[in-house]
């Protein structure tokens, strides 16, 4: 039985819209997380659980909603948004006591559909499921996959394309957005609730709005120097799309970078390069900006006083997040007992691989081979820096292997995989998922995984393709 404690859904009923799943033609598994879903203490998940999964049926205990937010997207506001394609079942209580979403994405209209048909195709499921899977085993908070079915059924989008499932696991699926969405009415004692709900579930420490305003900035800074320090653009950082847990959510037309660039774009859609890799942390603060303006009514009754207070309080970003940025990449070349100049030292190999369009994550594993100077950029500024590094560091393998993953989730690998899914072949699904599920293992076998794509195979742009 599925100890399930359904606490959102106790807010009141504007906090959401009661909703079921739509039902499907014939889900079946191409996924499951046996180990999360023991993690979790759901215990197997057989096959025949697949109608729980497509939403045919629906588990005992639990409470469906679709959860309503608002949000700037791309910078312009969107007053009503909300969970358009997705329910949320319920929260489980892990063996370990701690509070999890369960949430089926991709299970039909809600009243916050918008027009959509709230369906989800194959791909952007395929693509979720690996990659926030392989962000968990690099050790970015993350949401995670459960499970993933097929509908058998078709969606259209600009051709008909088979339709998918994913159930997703979050610490919450709360949002910058869900406090905007109130604030935005005027409704101050739900924005009172939310925030309250919000300290209790992931704040506990927190004793007024500003010290909850204050570990949510801390949170998001360290999260995103984490995407930064392992190459991921998330490509759409709306503020709909920024948990207030501090979890990686709504990975849409995200990618890693192969070749090294610091404006690097994928994104269809960031036609101007809004949240393009190195814009990430100004992002953030834009973002966080928005949540300041929308608890400030909460904060205190002398406006002007708390603006200020507010205004300190995000001013602290820009050195959590540097504080956060050095710490690990100075890890990535082996350091964790900084001195001055080291910083000097990372700053110098970004430029060097930036002009020589090296690859990102494969220069940073090649210092802990024997023989890096074979596989770095030949040049008398490489030349310069490795023996400057070789004089700085003392048996920096352990950390640089610790640091520095052998494979991510290289978007040509992850196009190639759900291009075989649509051909109903999961065999390139589940090896490439096998392999992310252990990054730092620099192993025999895993070493095709970790070529970066030639030209031909280059992934150059990336799309939501919901």
């Amino acid at each position: 039985m599925i100890n399930f404690d359904n606490s959102y859904a106790r807010l009141p009923a504007h906090f959401y819209a009661k909703q079921t799943p739509v039902p499907v033609a014939k889900p079946e598994f191409f996924a499951r997380n046996q180990d999360l879903a023991a993690e979790i203490g759901l215990g197997p998940i057989d096959v025949d659980d697949a109608a729980y999964f497509g939403g045919n049926k629906i588990p005992q205990g639990a409470t469906p909603i679709a959860q309503a937010y608002s949000g700037h997207q791309f910078g312009g506001w969107s007053p009503q948004l909300g969970d358009g394609r997705a329910v949320l079942l319920g929260e489980i209580i892990t063996p370990q006591g701690e509070r999890r979403d369960v949430q089926l994405k991709g299970s039909g209209r809600t009243p916050f559909s918008r027009g959509g048909d709230g369906r989800a195709w194959l791909g952007p499921v395929m693509r979720e499921y690996l990659v926030s899977e392989a962000m968990h085993a690099l050790g970015v908070p993350t949401t995670r996959a459960l499970a993933a079915v097929t509908t058998g059924e078709t969606v259209v989008r600009d051709t008909p394309l088979p339709g998918a499932i994913l159930t997703r696991v979050a610490a919450s699926h709360i949002r910058v957005g869900t406090f905007q969405f109130f604030a935005a009415r005027g409704d101050l004692d739900a924005l009172g609730l939310l925030r309250d709900h919000v300290m209790e579930r992931h704040y506990p420490d927190a004793s007024d709005t500003v010290a909850l305003y204050k570990a949510i900035i801390e949170k998001q800074a360290k999260l995103i120097a984490k995407w930064m320090s392992v190459g991921f653009i998330h490509g759409v950082m709306n503020t709909d799309n920024m948990s207030i847990s501090g979890e990686t959510i709504d990975y849409g037309p995200c990618a890693f970078m192969d070749d090294y660039q610091s404006g690097k774009v994928f994104s269809s859609i960031d036609r101007n390069g809004r949240y393009a890799y190195n814009r990430q942390a100004d992002m953030g603060i834009w973002n966080l900006a928005q949540l300041g303006t929308a608890l400030l009514p909460l904060m205190g009754e002398d406006t002007d006083a708390m603006i200020e207070v507010a205004t300190a309080a995000l001013h602290e970003f820009p050195d959590i997040f540097q504080t956060e940025w050095d710490r690990l990449f100075l890890r990535k070349i082996g350091i964790d007992d900084a001195q001055d100049g080291d910083k000097d030292r990372v700053v110098a190999f970004l430029k060097i691989l930036e002009q020589t369009g090296s690859d990102f994550s494969n220069s940073f594993a090649a210092l802990a081979t024997d023989t890096p100077e074979t596989l770095l950029p030949r040049s008398s500024e490489m030349t310069t820096w490795l023996s400057d590094w070789r004089d700085r560091v003392t048996d920096p393998v352990t950390v640089l292997q610790a640091t520095n993953p052998a494979v991510i989730p290289r978007n040509h690998q992850i196009e190639a995989a759900i291009q075989a899914g649509v051909q109903g072949d999961f065999k390139p699904f589940d090896v490439l998922g096998r392999v992310l599920g252990t990054p730092f293992e620099f192993a025999e076998t895993n070493q095709e995984f970790a070529i970066a794509p030639n030209k031909e195979q280059e992934v150059t742009q990336t799309f939501c393709g919901t």
